[in-house]
Order: structure tokens, then C-alpha cells, then sequence
């Protein structure tokens, strides 16, 4: 699993518990499950492995590709193309020429080499796409497997906003594509959709939703596996190569709109249990999710402490506490 900000693997169990708790539901009951900030599509592809029919969504579309093949692929995948993926002469393409050093860009996000190779393979997937020789399904297989192969080699402390001088030990290996597992369960549905009008057109019975809790957006944190994924030549801004992301701003990072855009989903949400992760620390006070959840039925809490995620070294950071509190917010709807 990618290092992830918010990222709930290890609070599953904590998940699965309250959930089965408060619905009754058990394994294999194949209920309709929805994860609509859905990021690395962890949960979604736990509760696809217990028999839901899952609905995914995110607004960046790397983790729109991630989901579309955790979520939406069943065994058997074809994995033949690994072995001609990996042994493909690296290329100078848009990620070398835009986020390696070796091109002038002054950008040192990935060796030379492993820039060049993350271009013949993604250039690569674009022509067997384009000429039909991969289906859908195989095409989001490799790409979701590139995305989350390349991450791994990045030379970055975490998340991409901005890159090391140095290259890093784990960026200086030779990059290997590694393809993902493929989840037996029902092939779900995934969406590449702003959340409040994606929750008009779907209906479930269990609604997960772990929104961003702070000012920081997922598209400047994780802009350049946003490229990767969408290989569409955007135009890059400052030192770190920002792409336009004003589309992708969320509104659930601003403290202005984040209790208005909430309001409107809970609303309009038509699912009969609904879950919200959102620590003690986040732009939307514990009174306020209480005071809007409550409006649309029976609603209730479970917290949790968990470590909290560090992007950057100990010593750059001044933080009190090395411990935050998870709160499960949950509603039975009206």
C-alpha cells in the first residue's frame, strides 16, 4: 500500500468493527457499499473482499485509476505484458524532461533513468490502448500498478510537494514495475466525480466517507502521480512543477465551505448508514458534525487513538502531539 496521507490501513479493524456493530451486517450479506473519497481505495477493496458491491469515487484521477482496478477487475488478470513493460528502452519523455534533474528541468523527483523508464511504459500503455490491443480493464491494471510502482522510487520525503536535493537511497534503485493483486468480489463501480453531485445520482446501504480534514488539497501533495496517471502534457508552474489544479480544489479543505458542501451530502445522500472518519484535529468542529448529522437521524460516535501520519523528519516539525484521536462519526438515516 502507497504511503498515504489520511490513509486508513491501519485503522481497519477499527472500521470493520464499528460498522459491523452499529449495521449488523456480516461477510457475504452483499450489501452496497459506498467509499466516495475513496484516495488509495483501501477500504473499498476490504469490503469488496467481504462480498460488497462497491461504489468508489475520488476527484484525482490517479486514485480514480487505482479504484477502477482494485474495485472494478476480477481474478483472473492477464499479467503477460510485465515482463515487455519492463524490459522497454527508457525514453525521454514528459516525466523525465519535466520532473528529472538530468534534463535541465532542475526538478529531482526521480533519477534520470527511472524518469525515462516511467515514460516508455506509460507512452507504451497509451498506444495499446489507442490501437484496442488492451481492453479496459487491462489498461487500468498496469496503470494503477504503475502508479503505485513509481511511488516507491520517488526522491521526495513523502508526499510531492516538493523534492530532495539529494537522491535518496530508495530513489536510487532501478525501477520495476510490480503489478497490484487483483480482489475477488463483485466488479463494483468507480467514479472520477465531485462528490456532491456524484451523491444525487447513487443509492446504497453503507456510506464511508473520510473527507479531507485540513487546508492541504491531495492535487499539490500528489501532482506529479496526478501526470502519470493522466500523461495529458500539462503546463507546469514553479520549483515543483505544480499542474492547474484549481478544478481539483476540494471544498472540503476550506474552513469557509466545509460545513455547507457536508450539510448538502448528508442530505442528499441516499444510503441508510453513514460513516464519517475525521480526527480531532480537523477544519470541522465535533460540535458541528454532530449538530448536521443529527438533523438526518439517529447519530452516534466511536474514536480511536492512532499515530499520527509525519511527512518530514521529526526535527523540522514542532508538533505537541505525536497521537491524534479518530472519531467514527455515524448516522442512521431518517
Amino acid at each position: 500500500m502507497m504511503n498515504y496521507i489520511g490513509s486508513k490501513y491501519s485503522l481497519l479493524g477499527f472500521l470493520e468493527d464499528t460498522i459491523g456493530q452499529v449495521t449488523g451486517y456480516k461477510d457475504g450479506d452483499g450489501y452496497v457499499f459506498g467509499d466516495l473519497f475513496a484516495g488509495t481505495g483501501v477500504v473499498g477493496l476490504t469490503y469488496k473482499a467481504k462480498g460488497c458491491n462497491v461504489i468508489a469515487n475520488d476527484i484525482q484521477y490517479y486514485s480514480y485509476a487505482l479504484n477502477k482496478h482494485y474495485i472494478e477487475n476480477v481474478p483472473e488478470m492477464d499479467n503477460s505484458l510485465l515482463e515487455e513493460l519492463n524490459s522497454l528502452e527508457p525514453v525521454e519523455g514528459f516525466i523525465y524532461n519535466n520532473y528529472c534533474n538530468g534534463s535541465g528541468s532542475g526538478r529531482n523527483y526521480f533519477t534520470d533513468e527511472n524518469g525515462k523508464l516511467c515514460d516508455a511504459i506509460r507512452q507504451k500503455l497509451e498506444d495499446l490502448r489507442a490501437n484496442g490491443d488492451i481492453s479496459e480493464g487491462m489498461y487500468f491494471y498496469y496503470l494503477a500498478s504503475l502508479v503505485n510502482s513509481i511511488d516507491k522510487y520517488a526522491n521526495t520525503a513523502s508526499v510531492y510537494g516538493a523534492f530532495l536535493k539529494h537522491i535518496k537511497k530508495s530513489a536510487q534503485k532501478e525501477f520495476k514495475l510490480e503489478l497490484l493483486p487483483v480482489i475477488s468480489g463483485e466488479n463494483g463501480c468507480v467514479y472520477n466525480e465531485d462528490i456532491n453531485s456524484l451523491i444525487r445520482k447513487i443509492s446504497g446501504d453503507v456510506l464511508y466517507l473520510d473527507p479531507p480534514y485540513n487546508a492541504r488539497q491531495y492535487c499539490t501533495n500528489y501532482h506529479v502521480l496526478e501526470t502519470i496517471a493522466k500523461y495529458d502534457d500539462p503546463i507546469l508552474n514553479g520549483v515543483t512543477g505544480l499542474r492547474d489544479y484549481k478544478e481539483q480544489k476540494s471544498l472540503y479543505c476550506s474552513k469557509r465551505t466545509v460545513s455547507e458542501v457536508f450539510d448538502d451530502l448528508i442530505k442528499n445522500a441516499k444510503f441508510k448508514y453513514i460513516f464519517l472518519s475525521y480526527n480531532n484535529e480537523g477544519l470541522m468542529s465535533l460540535d458541528t458534525i454532530k449538530e448536521i448529522m443529527e438533523k438526518y437521524g439517529k447519530y452516534s460516535y466511536f474514536t480511536k487513538e492512532y499515530k499520527r501520519f509525519k511527512a518530514d523528519k521529526e526535527e523540522n516539525r514542532n508538533i505537541v502531539a505525536d497521537s491524534t484521536t479518530e472519531y467514527l462519526h455515524c448516522l442512521i438515516k431518517n
